[in-house]
């Protein structure tokens, strides 16, 4: 029987699994620029509230106006009767100039984030859920795996079926709800673009919307932190500097 001869170029090789960012660069930038707007956009708009935390419905609203609800916080103007005794410091003049300028830093960010999500296919690949995944029983058992800690199979390279409806959400409703309701408490666009206040009911409706939304916003940024704390802080916070890694998959 003849020697077996070692030839290294006929060993089988097997395939090298491609590894690309977990997040990419588009991705991670606009994430970061719209965390520090709407951290600026969060103070700034608490000082503009303490100034007058009152809110109506409708297109006025004053302090000779029955208020639709107030916070039961003291006011940083002391004709605003809030049941206290007392008014704390006003920040009323830089917090609205740093609202405005946040709030274009977010418009610019998000419009440039949803163009790169459109024509690069991000939001099909990574947040559209599958037609099949798309049911109320579906739905119901991926929210008690979330309530329990409890990571679906695949979570680790992709999002589960909660975080992808919450993220289009926060994406394509709030924000923008956000930034319309917003821009109708401006009184030039408010002239330039009647029909987009009246739509609400009048300006004092949409502050007390836009008030709304904001606190459902800040509601999913507690939610999001916690569960990014409970998937593993630093490794989640790096992939989002970084890009992080998944396998398996070709660069694109």
């Amino acid at each position: 029987m003849a020697d077996t001869v070692w030839n290294p170029a006929a060993r089988s090789v097997a395939p090298a699994k491609a590894i690309r960012p977990r997040h990419s660069i588009a991705v991670r930038i606009t994430h970061w620029i719209t965390a520090v707007a709407f951290l600026a956009l969060l103070i700034s708009g608490g000082e503009i509230v303490v100034s007058h935390p009152r809110f109506y419905w409708g297109e006025t609203g004053n302090v000779m106006t029955a208020p639709l609800f107030q916070l039961p916080i003291p006011s940083s103007r002391a004709t605003v009767p809030t049941g206290y005794g007392y008014v704390v410091p006003d920040q009323n003049g830089w917090s609205r100039y740093l609202h405005f300028q946040a709030a274009w830093a977010l418009v610019l960010t998000g419009v440039f984030y949803a163009a790169f999500g459109l024509s690069r296919g991000h939001f099909r690949q990574n947040l559209l859920p599958a037609r099949a995944d798309l049911s109320r029983k579906r739905f119901w058992r991926e929210l008690i795996l979330r309530l329990r800690f409890r990571p679906a199979a695949g979570e680790a390279s992709s999002y589960n079926l909660v975080q992808r409806l919450t993220y289009l959400a926060v994406i394509f409703v709030l924000f923008p709800l956000d930034i319309w309701t917003g821009l109708a408490m401006s009184p030039a666009f408010a002239a330039a673009f009647p029909a987009a206040v009246t739509a609400w009911g009048g300006q004092q409706s949409a502050l007390t919307i836009h008030f709304v939304v904001s606190l459902s916003l800040l509601l999913f940024l507690f939610v999001h932190v916690a569960m990014v704390w409970r998937a593993g802080f630093w490794s989640r916070v790096w992939a989002m500097i970084g890009g992080g890694a998944k396998e398996g998959e070709q660069h694109g």
